[in-house]
């Protein structure tokens, strides 16, 4: 095969790479500085010089971009695009029609969504992992110390000054009420994301008064989304993740790895970032507890965490999340809670039950080394655009 890959930092770059070396395809990596805009003649002109001296059998992405899409269109080449980002506006933009694109979510609830509006460009596919890499990795010396714990959380705060829901300013104390209540409802539940369906035009309208939002100039997202996903999402999932992680920590040992090492948090032990490359593999492994507690634009889908937690051997307790339930057994490959309570009594009773703990481990370890492994999804990748 013949493949166009858009080379940018992206998750996930090295691994695909080395996967398309393993099964001898040839591949073209095209980098260019507007490759994130929604609009770029030099792009254009750039891609087109490449599609226009090389005949490929699709161009590849991880995370999908209009630019690409456009070029791809116009040269009728199939365009293959993982997005593995939450939330992500561009799936709004009206490139997403062409029939040229073959766009995979690995959450179900949005491919839902979008097929329900008759957009038949989406797919369900759940993240890849290298767990061969993974496992090589571990074989090799490592701070013990710094990456071992008895219950750890990586990931983001979203607490930082930006945090978009925090700079809503000069809102009627009706529309912030109004707000704050469709947040305290959808705390108590997983499994369904009602904040978006809850904005009313009147709140809407108040809303746009108050952030003037402007559409991308090739987009149709609806001001609904971007609130609830990128304002309200964002704002819960910081909220709890302290309440989370405050409550655990004061019955619990919890090491925190996060990007803002003053962050204090209850009593939890704050480590600063981890390398995604050259640490997170190794507090996977040698926590006996690895939580997740999804970001929630999220709506069914497996976060990108929780994958890599069980490739890396380790035992993961995470909220509910409903696509986990498609492709892995509660209490057998990993272990869900449903709320507070259930939280503090599942991390009591493997913190106490070793053998019990190591079992489900070492369960999804295996399941996600036979079918969640780079060949296995791209096989299902490639039998789904043929």
């Amino acid at each position: 095969m013949n493949i166009l890959f858009l080379d940018w930092p992206c998750f996930g770059r090295n691994d695909v790479l080395h996967y398309f070396k393993e099964e001898n395809f040839n591949v073209t990596l095209f980098s260019h500085p507007d490759y994130d805009l929604r609009k770029s003649d030099n792009f254009i002109s750039e891609a087109n010089k490449i599609m226009n001296v090389t005949s490929f059998d699709f161009c590849f992405s991880y995370n999908y971009f209009p630019l690409l899409a456009n070029a791809c269109y116009s040269h009728n080449l199939k365009y293959i695009s993982f997005v593995y980002d939450s939330p992500q506006v561009k799936l709004y933009s009206y490139t997403v029609t062409y029939p040229t694109n073959y766009i995979f979510l690995f959450d179900s609830e949005l491919v839902r969504q979008f097929r329900k509006e008759g957009i038949t460009t989406f797919y369900y596919m759940p993240l890849p992992v290298n767990a061969k890499k993974i496992n090589t990795l571990l074989s090799k010396p490592y701070n013990k110390k710094r990456l071992s714990a008895d219950i750890s959380f990586v990931g983001s705060l979203y607490n930082e000054e930006h945090n978009l829901y925090d700079r809503l300013k000069n809102l009627p104390d009706y529309t912030k009420g109004f707000l704050d209540g469709i947040l305290q409802a959808q705390s108590q539940v997983y499994g369904y994301n009602f904040m978006q369906e809850c904005l009313t035009p009147s709140i809407l309208n108040e809303l746009q008064n108050s952030i003037q939002y402007k559409k991308n100039i090739d987009g149709v997202e609806p001001l609904s989304y971007i609130i609830s996903d990128y304002f309200m999402s964002r704002k819960l999932t910081s909220t709890e993740r302290i309440e989370y992680l405050t409550l655990i920590s004061k019955q619990f040992s919890l090491k925190l790895f996060t990007s803002d090492p003053n962050a204090t948090i209850g009593f939890c032990q704050n480590m600063g970032a981890a390398d995604y490359l050259t640490e997170t593999p190794y507090i996977f492994h040698d926590s006996k507890i690895n939580l997740n507690i999804t970001l929630r634009s999220i709506r069914s889908g497996i976060p990108l965490r929780c994958m890599e937690i069980m490739a890396s051997g380790g035992f993961l307790l995470t909220n509910f999340q409903s696509d986990l339930l498609r492709h892995f057994t509660p209490d057998k490959d990993f272990v869900y809670f449903e709320n507070k309570t259930d939280l503090l009594n599942k991390i009591n009773y493997y913190l106490s039950n070793e053998t019990e703990r190591e079992k489900i481990a070492k369960s999804g370890y295996e399941k996600v080394l036979k079918h969640y492994n780079y060949k296995t999804i791209f096989h299902q990748i490639f039998a789904t655009t043929d």
